[in-house]
């Protein structure tokens, strides 16, 4: 999705996430440094969370908190993260939620009713384009953890939508509880919940007095301050490729921003010799068909960035493109060239004002 870079082509490595459509390259020749000017240390630290990675870069002042204790301050942001709104964890917040079949309300930790409040004001705002309710017909497609079958027919998905839709999910923010319309409701954070993750662990760095870091969850990345050369941190978008082989599309210079990618050029399916996209639109119950291979948001927080790429993603290029430049989102839209073989690209005003800022 996004990765730090340094120009020059031998100065970037890769490092692919199993199961993701991007890569998120982590390895560059000046992590490896273990000092900076003044004595500021140059921290890196990574493990698993989420079903994939984080990788954090921390410049940190030689007075500053030691390595043990940036590792804990991570680990803890993304595990108490993980265990509200884990789909794997059965103890999770959130499966305890989506077996929940009372009538009443559900009482939820606050970063869950955060989370969910935010992506139903997306959904909103898209029109049902973003939709966390929609797992029964990712799964139904194929993508979920089940050995894929055939294709779901009319009926089924006539039927599987009646368990979709965002409306069914009440959410009372004052008293901390989610609401179901019908007992079979689910919910999936997947496409907001790693955007989270990633604030919450730049959080608990700042707790610690940390003020230039570098967080990523999957490709999802917030950047504070700057790189340890004092320029700003620099990301590159992949190009599109089914082997992972597409390199840097663009380079983007961000500090105290937030970047996530989201597309389908990696994780489809063949079903009856077409290509089937895991990006499933909850308004037609159908995976997307247009031409949009990846879109890349930047915003200030990375919850935001992550749900807003996977928004675009769904709304397509024409769609996508209008309603981020209506809400002044710094996006990059990677278009598929109809004849193949080839794409283009689109950038909303706010993402052309990112590549003209002058390089601190």
């Amino acid at each position: 999705m996004a990765r730090p870079v340094v120009d020059g082509p031998s100065t970037l490595r890769r490092f692919v996430l199993p199961g993701l459509f991007v890569a998120a390259l982590f390895v560059v020749l000046w992590v490896r440094r273990p000092e900076t000017a003044g004595g500021e240390r140059v921290v890196r630290l990574e493990g698993p969370t989420m079903g994939t990675r984080y990788h954090v870069t921390v410049v940190v002042p030689a007075d500053g908190p030691d390595e043990a204790a940036l590792k804990a301050a991570v680990d803890g942001a993304l595990a108490e993260v993980n265990g509200a709104m884990s789909t794997y964890l059965p103890d999770s917040a959130l499966s305890r939620f989506n077996r929940y079949t009372g009538e009443g309300p559900f009482d939820a930790p606050a970063g869950l009713i955060a989370v969910a409040a935010k992506a139903q004001t997306i959904s909103e705002a898209t029109g049902g384009a973003f939709d966390v309710t929609v797992g029964p017909l990712v799964r139904a497609w194929g993508f979920g953890p089940d050995k894929p079958g055939e294709a779901p027919d009319a009926a089924a998905l006539v039927a599987l939508r009646q368990r979709v839709g965002w409306r069914l999910l009440s959410i009372d923010e004052g008293a901390g509880t989610l609401s179901k319309a019908r007992p079979d409701l689910e919910i999936d954070l997947s496409a907001i919940a790693k955007g989270y993750g990633v604030d919450r662990a730049a959080a608990a760095l700042a707790d610690l007095g940390a003020e230039r870091y570098l967080v990523e969850v999957g490709g999802e990345v917030v950047a504070r301050g700057t790189n340890p050369d004092g320029q700003p941190w620099r990301l590159g978008i992949e190009k599109p490729a089914l082997d992972g082989s597409g390199g840097v599309q663009e380079v983007v210079a961000l500090s105290d921003r937030a970047m996530a990618t989201s597309g389908d050029y990696r994780n489809f399916r063949e079903v009856d010799g077409q290509r089937v996209s895991h990006t499933i639109d909850p308004r037609t119950a159908r995976p997307i068909t247009h031409g949009l291979a990846s879109v890349s948001v930047v915003a200030d927080d990375c919850t935001t960035a992550d749900a807003w790429a996977t928004a675009l993603n769904v709304l397509g290029p024409e769609a996508g493109l209008a309603a981020a430049t209506d809400r002044n989102l710094a996006a990059l839209f990677i278009i598929r060239s109809p004849e193949g073989g080839g794409f283009t690209t689109h950038a909303t005003p706010a993402f052309e004002a990112l590549r003209a800022a002058p390089a601190q």
